[in-house]
């Protein structure tokens, strides 16, 4: 069998470490401060690399480090971050790990409302600072009978609107396509800024999605109304986002990404008192990442293979 040399970026399972092991060498890269520099030298000589969704592999990188390379698999959905166009023209196959994360990141968008809906992170403080007593803190809201406006109703969106449902929640989406099921009303997206009591994205990030809720698109949102994102940072124009948080346009953001990432340490957002961040942590479960490992490490074996990967961003000649 043909050996190959394999650059793992981001850890799996010890599992999965053995498939990629029993077809070729494996050279690993897991500091967390190496810059994207010392990783594209890293792939000079490589057959094909497993990296998370922040590593950059621009079309400089692809031309001067790619000789190669034929997979780049990507740990995550998000490839933002990789020169498709470029990667399909010298023949570089790019995947990704769809599906398997729904419920994780759904599960997380519906704790991030959950918790700005019956302020938990201020009723934590208040605990911690010695009080007690629900009468002396104040009321919150519930989440049954609200409305819950999806910017993007892909395998993700669809699964927050399910559970949403269950919570007795209204739920209308914004999409360029039409649900198959036709549980959920399909709206315009100014219709569903200026309707919804959470708004909550799910959409890769691309031109077209980069800045898509700036200062118009939050005016549009009601005062009492809430913003989240668990989909990429950039989607959303960050200055923008803070004004509207600190002058009360909006009620409050629930955020597991941020523009930059991470947040300086004197960004306003990790002080303002309506937001509650989390550290990107959408897929950050045992189960989910044990999942998108393994499918990570299918996607490479079977592109080396000359086959068509499970999940396949890009479409190049079998080799």
């Amino acid at each position: 069998m043909t050996q190959h040399r394999i650059l793992i970026t981001y850890p799996v399972e010890p599992a999965q470490m053995e498939r990629l092991k029993s077809i070729g060498e494996i050279v690993e890269m897991y500091a967390a401060d190496e810059d994207d520099d010392a990783f594209h030298g890293a792939l000079d000589g490589i057959d094909a690399v497993l990296c998370s969704a922040s590593r950059m592999v621009n079309a400089d990188c692809l031309a001067k480090h790619a000789d190669r390379l034929k997979v780049i698999s990507n740990f995550g959905v998000g490839f933002d971050r990789i020169d498709i166009d470029c990667a399909t023209e010298l023949g570089v196959r790019v995947c990704n790990t769809p599906g398997v994360l729904n419920d994780a990141v759904a599960e997380l968008t519906m704790a991030l409302i959950l918790s700005l809906s019956r302020n938990l992170m201020d009723a934590d403080r208040f605990v911690r600072d010695g009080h007690w007593g629900k009468r002396e803190f104040p009321f919150a809201n519930d989440i049954k009978g609200k409305t819950l406006g999806l910017i993007g109703f892909g395998r993700i969106g669809l699964a927050v609107a399910e559970r949403a449902n269950a919570f007795g929640m209204t739920v209308i989406y914004a999409d360029l396509r039409k649900a198959e099921d036709g549980r959920w009303q399909r709206v315009e997206l100014d219709q569903l800024l200026s309707e919804s009591d959470f708004v909550s994205l799910h959409v890769n990030l691309s031109e077209a999605s980069r800045g898509l809720i700036g200062r118009d698109e939050l005016a549009r949102m009601k005062p009492t109304a809430y913003l989240v994102n668990t989909s990429r940072g950039p989607v959303v124009d960050s200055d923008a986002l803070r004004e509207a948080l600190q002058s009360g346009a909006i009620a409050g953001a629930g955020l597991d990404v941020t523009d930059p990432e991470p947040p300086a340490p004197n960004d306003p957002l990790l002080s303002l008192p309506n937001v509650v961040v989390t550290p990107h942590m959408g897929t950050a479960t045992f189960e989910t990442s044990a999942l998108m490992g393994e499918l990570a490490v299918t996607n490479l074996i079977e592109a080396l293979a000359g086959r068509v990967p499970p999940a396949s961003v890009n479409d190049v000649p079998l080799r």
